[in-house]
């Protein structure tokens, strides 16, 4: 063999490998470089990287859309005269209405937009509007790709269907200015902290997102699983009052009102839905749509399969369920810190199976659970799912969430494209360490 033969440097380092790449010795260091490109769209741990790119690119996007597309009016104006009776004096929930109806958002909600109404000039000034939720959008993805960072499951390239390619998401944002959005920001705030152990912070900031919307309750269940794994059930307890108390906190100018009116229109579990708004019962007849005793049959559906999940496939030590009652260095294995994994694959299922059931989807309700498709199609390894069935999934989503008015067919592609997902997350469930097992780093890690 010739003298002077070096070694491979490693991977996207040193400036020996790019000098033989600048000179053209031969088709091996060009095909080196070209594979290490695709790395930084199939590695995990690049996801850091290309997120900065595409939160980058989204300033433009977005702001592009803001210029060029037509802004939409819905319920903005109503959430500016709820927000506006309570400054002018009432608080009787009852009392208070916008154009679309009475006011059923619990009151963190009238604080957040209280604070918008003031800073749009009493919501006249849309655009300022658009670009407050431009600033809301991004900061949505900086924590949607931090606990991607941290868990560290999707290859990086899924990212860019995840910003770049849905119309409805943008729209939501930053063209119908709902409030879905402002509750799943929260939302991700509050996984972010319990990712990093911060459990009473973590539970504060999602019991703020229940108190601007209610559908941040599907990812609850799991919170409260994880909370008794870690925990048991004495130390669940003061974790729960942080929730109850800051519901209490802001609620108290209106419980001392009217406290039934109160929590009559802001937790209305029973709210009926309009068919007409449905994206996922299309292909139902209106009147089935409407009966009650086909919503209990989804609530049971609904709370069968979260139970299933619990005991079959939810992270925990070897011991019966109950064991979770008990406190952790009481129980026969010692309770180790969850992992990352564990705690988003719970939460994102625990919404999943939620959605799945829910009586009604409307447009803007994509946002529950938009950000969470990524990890729940890749995160855990499947043989059957292709890379390319995945991205036809989400596809297929994104396509039933854009067709206006729903129809049969894109209602029930919705349904299909969902139950693959549930399939996977059973199948693959498996997958993830035990409780007991910390998950071990990985050897590809910088």
């Amino acid at each position: 063999m010739a003298a002077g033969v070096r070694k491979r440097s490693p991977a996207g380092t040193g400036a020996g490998s790019g000098a033989r790449w600048g000179l053209g010795l031969g088709p091996a260091p060009l095909k080196r470089a070209w594979q290490e490109r695709w790395l930084l769209l199939l590695e995990p741990r690049y996801t850091p990287l290309v997120a900065a790119c595409l939160c980058l690119a989204e300033v433009g996007i977005n702001h592009w859309v803001i210029r060029r597309v037509a802004y939409t009016e819905i319920d903005w104006k109503a959430y500016m005269a709820e927000v506006e009776g309570v400054i002018n004096g009432t608080y009787d929930y009852t009392q208070l209405r916008g154009d679309t109806g009475p006011l059923v958002y619990p009151a963190g909600f009238v604080y957040i937009f209280m604070g918008l109404y003031y800073a749009t000039s009493r919501g006249t000034d849309i655009r300022l509007a658009q670009h407050i939720f431009l600033v809301l959008y991004l900061a949505t993805l900086l924590l949607v790709f931090r606990i991607y960072s941290r868990t560290r499951r999707v290859p990086p390239f899924v990212f860019f269907f995840m910003c770049c390619a849905s119309y409805r998401v943008h729209s939501i944002f930053v063209l119908r200015l709902f409030n879905d959005p402002v509750a799943m920001a929260l939302l991700f705030l509050s996984i972010n902290l319990l990712l990093s152990q911060r459990w009473g912070w973590g539970c504060a900031c999602f019991s703020l997102a229940v108190s601007v919307k209610m559908n941040v309750l599907l990812f609850a269940p799991g919170l409260l699983f994880l909370l008794l794994s870690q925990f048991g059930l004495r130390g669940t307890l003061p974790k729960l009052g942080i929730c109850a108390l800051l519901q209490l906190v802001l609620g108290l100018p209106f419980l001392l009102e009217n406290p039934a009116g109160y929590l009559s229109r802001s937790f209305d579990l029973g709210r009926q839905f309009l068919f007409r708004w449905t994206v996922n019962w299309r292909f139902l007849p209106e009147a089935l749509f409407l009966n009650r005793t086909f919503h209990l049959a989804l609530l049971a559906a609904h709370l069968s399969l979260l139970a299933l999940f619990a005991f079959c496939r939810w992270p925990r030590s070897g011991e019966s369920i109950l064991s979770l009652l008990k406190d952790p260095s009481k129980r026969k294995t010692p309770a180790q810190p969850l992992t990352s994994n564990q705690i988003v694959s719970v939460l994102f299922t625990s919404n999943f199976i939620g959605i799945c059931f829910s009586r009604s989807l409307h447009y803007q309700f994509y946002v529950w659970y938009f950000h969470t498709l990524p990890y729940l199609l890749w995160a855990t390894p499947s043989r059957w799912l292709t890379h390319l069935l995945r991205l036809l999934v989400l596809g297929l989503i994104e396509l039933s969430w854009n067709t206006y008015p729903s129809t049969c067919c894109s209602s029930v592609a919705l349904h299909l494209c969902h139950a693959v997902i549930l399939l996977q997350l059973w199948l693959g469930s498996k997958a993830f360490p035990k409780a007991s097992q910390p998950l071990q780093p990985s050897k590809k890690a910088p």
